[in-house]
C-alpha cells in the first residue's frame, strides 16, 4: 500500500505539473536526502538515499474551494540489503465551504482530536459556519505502520466526533470522542477535552485531558498558565499527570502500570536583542512516594550580528536516576546564503545506585547553503561516544527544492 500510494503521489505531481490548461496552483517541496548511520538492528553500517515529497494543488475549481494535498517518502538502502521502502503519510482531496458551512476531506489523512489521533484512509466532515458550535466527524481504515511497511487487518478502523466553540476570539474549547478497532475488536474508547482562555491581554490559561472509557481512568491531564508581565518576560506553570493505557487488544494491557505526575515552572527573559536567558524547575512524583527534581538553565547570546551562541544545562536527581549535562551550539552566518554551525552535548548519568557514572558525548558540525530563492543544501555530521559506541559517526546531506 505504501509503495503504490507513493507512486500515485509522484504520478499526480508529474501530471499536474505538466498540465498548462488548468488554473490550479501547485506548490510543495522535494527533499532529497543521503544518510549514513549504524543500523542498530543489524549492527552494520548503512547508507540510504531518500526522497521526501510534499505537494499541494489548490484552486482546482473556479471558486478556489477544491484542493489536493499529499506527503510521502521513499528510501533505498545502498549497501545493507534492506532494499526499497516507501511510506505515504497523507494524500487527500479537500473541498471547503460547501453550502458555506461544510469542509470535506477524502483520502489518507492525519486526524487529530483531544481524545486521540490517527492516520486514516477515509473521510472527514467539518461543520464550521452554522453558529457558535462547530462539529467534526471522521472515520475510516486505521493506518498502522510497522518498521518497514504498513501492517494491519481489514477490521482496523478509527472513528471520531468533536464539538468545539466557533467564533470566540479569546476562548477555545473542544470536547471529543475517539474509538479505534483492532481486527473488529474495540481497542480504544476515549473521551477528551481541551481548553484555552486569554485573560487581561497578558495571561493564557489552558488544559486538556483524556479519559479512557474501557479502563475507567484519566490517562492524561494537563493544566497550565502562561503569564506575560512584560513584553520580554514569559512565566509558565504547568501540572501534568499520566497513567499509561494500552490498546485493550494488546498483551501489555494486562500489565501493572504506575501513575506519574509533574509540576513545571519556567521563566523566559529577553534581556536585549543580543541576550536571552531561561530557567526552569520540574518536580516529579512517582508511584509509591518516590520523587525527582530537574533543574534547567539556558543562555542565548549574539555577540556580533552573524554569530548566535546557545548554552543549556540540566540536572536531574531522584528516583529516575542521576544525570547532569549541557548542550552548547553555535551558528555563524558567513554570508546571507551560507551558514556554518556546530555543537557539543555532554551528559554524565547514573542509571541506579548500584552502577557507576557513565558519560555520553555528542559532537556535531554542519553547514547550510542557499543556492537560490527556492533551493538549498545542508550537511550535518555527528559523532556519538557513549557506553554502547566508542565511535558512532553518522550524517545527513539534504537538497531541498521548493516549487
Amino acid at each position: 500500500m505504501g509503495i503504490k500510494g507513493f507512486t500515485r503521489l509522484l504520478l499526480l505531481g508529474s501530471v499536474l505539473t505538466a498540465s498548462t490548461a488548468w488554473s490550479a496552483e501547485i506548490h510543495g517541496r522535494s527533499s532529497t536526502q543521503l544518510l549514513w548511520f549504524n543500523n542498530y538492528f543489524t549492527d552494520q553500517r548503512q547508507v540510504e538515499l531518500g526522497e521526501y515529497l510534499r505537494l499541494s494543488v489548490t484552486n482546482l475549481d473556479k471558486a478556489g474551494k477544491a484542493s489536493l494535498f499529499g506527503y510521502g517518502r521513499m528510501t533505498q538502502d545502498l549497501n545493507n540489503g534492506e532494499g526499497f521502502n516507501s511510506r505515504l503519510y497523507y494524500l487527500y482531496g479537500e473541498y471547503r465551504g460547501l453550502f458555506d458551512k461544510l469542509d470535506i476531506r477524502l483520502g489518507r489523512q492525519f486526524v487529530n482530536l483531544s481524545a486521540g489521533t490517527a492516520i486514516i484512509d477515509g473521510g472527514q466532515v467539518d461543520l464550521n459556519n452554522a453558529g457558535p458550535v462547530g462539529l467534526t466527524v471522521f472515520g475510516g481504515r486505521n493506518v498502522i505502520f510497522s518498521l518497514d511497511e504498513e501492517n494491519g487487518h481489514g477490521g482496523d478502523l478509527a472513528l471520531g466526533v468533536s464539538a468545539y466553540l466557533n467564533g470566540f476570539k479569546s476562548t477555545d474549547l473542544e470536547v471529543s470522542w475517539f474509538r479505534k478497532w483492532d481486527d473488529w475488536n474495540i481497542a480504544r474508547d476515549t473521551l477528551g477535552a481541551s481548553f484555552k482562555q486569554y485573560l487581561f491581554n497578558n495571561l493564557r490559561v489552558y488544559g486538556n485531558t483524556r479519559y479512557d472509557v474501557i479502563s475507567e481512568t484519566f490517562s492524561e491531564v494537563l493544566a497550565g498558565a502562561k503569564y506575560y508581565p512584560t513584553s520580554n518576560l514569559i512565566l509558565t506553570g504547568e501540572w501534568y499527570q499520566s497513567y499509561p493505557v494500552f490498546d485493550a487488544t494488546s498483551i501489555y494491557s494486562v500489565f501493572a502500570v504506575d501513575r506519574y505526575q509533574e509540576a513545571v515552572f519556567r521563566a523566559d527573559y529577553t534581556i536585549t536583542d543580543q541576550i536571552a536567558v531561561h530557567g526552569g524547575y520540574t518536580r516529579q512524583w512517582f508511584e509509591g512516594g518516590a520523587n525527582g527534581n530537574i533543574y534547567q538553565a539556558g543562555l542565548s547570546v549574539r555577540p556580533v550580528e552573524p554569530l548566535q551562541l546557545n548554552f543549556e544545562y540540566d540536572n536531574n536527581q531522584g528516583y529516575n536516576g542521576k544525570t547532569h549535562g549541557f548542550i552548547a551550539d553555535a551558528y555563524y552566518d558567513v554570508t546571507k546564503n551560507l551558514q556554518l554551525s556546530g555543537g557539543i552535548a555532554y551528559d554524565t548519568y547514573q542509571r541506579d545506585v548500584m552502577s557507576d557514572d557513565e558519560i555520553a558525548r555528542l559532537y556535531w558540525g554542519g553547514c547550510k547553503y542557499r543556492l537560490a530563492k527556492n533551493m538549498s543544501a545542508s550537511l550535518r555530521v555527528e559523532n556519538n561516544v557513549n557506553a554502547a559506541y566508542d565511535n558512532d559517526v553518522q550524517g545527513r546531506f539534504v537538497f531541498d527544492y521548493d516549487f
